[in-house]
């Protein structure tokens, strides 16, 4: 099933904040080599927006073509006290009856606010301007965590949190596994920071921890056991942090990424099945041939030909 999303800009919108929102969605296109998920770019009025750093998008009026979907992704970013006028509180919640889920970022969560469709309900904002959207809305339970995901509302923070709160809902749709895979193509969770013994680091962080450490030693595979005592942990607690947070052991990650990097050298490299499978941790070419079949449901040849 293809999702289809809509995204509404405003003037001077972060074309930060639009990439890490559109660009997983556009990576997981790729990877599964069919479309998933297709988008539009809307704006209240159409035509031009410019981003606050000179950006030009073409926009087509959101009202003018009342378009349905899975998602809304609104990008108000600087002046947003502005734009929540009666006019756009209307057509937001208008919007929220097309759309399954509306989702603010940056500062979309105070058109949100204005708009009444936040009453009684958990959001989060851009940090800066945490304090006064909790002091202007208080019926609203404001929340200092990266992003907030419900049935039909989520939002986020800045850049970065966009980028995350993507990754998340791709990850509901998809798998953690398909998910990891998209986070690996952009590097996101590959700094280990690995040399503090005094933090408890969360389930996030381990587990993105954790993963980094596996993508650098595909060649030569590391034991969990040794794995949790690079991460400062120990067996026991990695193994519940990924079960927690994948629902998988350490050791079907672990394989699900060399298995992934086997597929990424056959597609894009004229490296030999053997070759990738010594790069990917088989010294046994038959068996990672097996592997490959069992995962992907195809032999790895069935890949190299649709180059």
């Amino acid at each position: 099933m293809v999702r289809s999303l809509g995204v509404l800009l405003f003037e001077n919108f972060s074309n930060h904040c639009l990439a890490n929102a559109i660009e997983p969605f556009r990576a997981a296109n790729a990877i599964a080599r069919q479309t998933l998920y297709e988008w539009r770019h809307f704006s209240q009025d159409g035509g031009t927006v410019t981003s606050s750093s000179g950006l030009p998008v073409e926009t087509v009026s959101l009202s003018d073509v009342a378009p349905r979907g899975n998602y809304l992704f609104v990008m108000p970013s600087y002046g947003y006290s502005e734009l929540a006028d009666p006019k756009m509180c209307k057509t937001l919640r208008a919007a929220r009856n097309r759309f399954s889920t509306l989702v603010g970022m940056d500062t979309g969560a105070w058109l949100f606010a204005k708009a009444g469709l936040l009453d009684g309900r958990k959001a989060t904002i851009h940090w800066d301007e945490f304090n006064t959207f909790m002091e202007s809305f208080p019926d609203i339970e404001a929340v200092e965590d990266r992003y907030v995901i419900e049935d039909d509302l989520a939002t986020c923070g800045g850049a970065s949190t966009a980028f995350e709160l993507t990754l998340e809902l791709i990850r509901r749709e998809h798998s953690s596994m398909f998910a990891l895979e998209i986070a690996a193509l952009f590097m996101h969770g590959d700094k280990l920071e690995l040399y503090d013994p005094l933090r408890r680091w969360s389930t996030d962080a381990l587990v993105r921890r954790a993963t980094a450490l596996m993508r650098r030693k595909l060649e030569t595979p590391l034991p969990i056991p040794e794995l949790a005592r690079q991460l400062r942990s120990d067996q026991r607690t990695l193994e519940q942090h990924f079960q927690r947070k994948m629902n998988m052991t350490p050791s079907t990650v672990y394989r699900g990424i060399r298995l992934r990097e086997a597929r990424r050298l056959v597609e894009l490299t004229t490296l030999s099945i053997a070759e990738i499978s010594e790069r990917c941790g088989y010294r046994n070419t038959s068996a990672m041939i097996r592997a490959f079949r069992q995962e992907f449901g195809d032999p790895p040849g069935c890949y190299r030909s649709v180059r």
